[in-house]
């Protein structure tokens, strides 16, 4: 049922929610949100249409849900595809969206991975423009943070701690990813102070996009990094 199954998200009732990157034949260019048992339950989007306007999306990258149930969605996958944070009520309804290409506040290239911490706020993993961006749920702007390198996906867990895996940061100028002097890796840090504490480097030393897109945390601690280059899965342990 998917053309590019980029986003995903579980919400605390256990629901699965999937961005779909791309659109062919009728499907894709959709948030769709599925039960624990995978009965589809909402579709966002025009199925196959790409466009900019309440009810289209054109590359949506990623979705986080607040508790309160309200729906964001990093809408834009670069190229012409859009860049904005499309906000919708817990039943679907349009609320209001934020944000244009561009490098300034509020700004997006690539609004490629979403989270929100204990206090509300949305996280923003802007990759081309080598930054995170954190917005409170109305839009308003709040900080950028570029100490977390050129982030692919981002996750919050329930202590607040930041995960930002930086899959494409390179040197050579000209190139994707172009970010001089920053490591790829995973890097972590409390949304309180903003400050990097751990960093796991790319464990793969060739290729450009070896170190993983996607991060998530379980509640023992555990890291699992989805990497596009080797296409496979990695886990990380705390050392004892």
């Amino acid at each position: 049922m998917f053309i590019f199954p980029h986003g995903l998200f579980v919400d605390r009732q256990d629901n699965v929610w999937v961005t779909d990157g791309q659109g062919k034949d009728g499907k894709g260019q959709v948030a769709v949100k599925f039960s624990p048992d995978g009965k589809v339950l909402m579709t966002l989007g025009k199925p196959g249409v790409a466009g900019n306007g309440p009810d289209t999306f054109n590359g949506p990258s990623d979705i986080v849900v607040a508790p309160n149930g309200d729906i964001f969605v990093g809408d834009g996958h670069g190229g012409d595809t859009n860049a904005r944070i499309v906000k919708f009520s817990k039943d679907g309804k349009f609320i209001k969206e934020w944000g244009k290409k561009g490098t300034g506040p509020g700004e997006f290239s690539y609004p490629h991975g979403l989270a929100m911490d204990s206090a509300g706020r949305l996280f923003v993993a802007d990759r081309e423009n080598n930054r995170i961006q954190i917005f409170n749920q109305d839009g308003k702007f709040l900080a950028e943070w570029k100490q977390f390198g050129r982030p692919s996906g981002i996750f919050i867990d329930a202590k607040d701690m930041l995960y930002a895996t930086d899959s494409e940061s390179q040197d050579k100028e000209g190139v994707n990813g172009y970010n001089p002097d920053v490591k790829r890796g995973i890097r972590i840090g409390s949304v309180k102070d903003g400050k990097v504490t751990a960093f796991i480097p790319d464990p793969n030393t060739t290729g450009a996009t070896s170190t993983s897109e996607g991060v998530a945390v379980d509640r023992d601690g555990n890291i699992y990094g989805a990497e596009v280059g080797p296409r496979d899965l990695k886990k990380y342990t705390k050392s004892r």
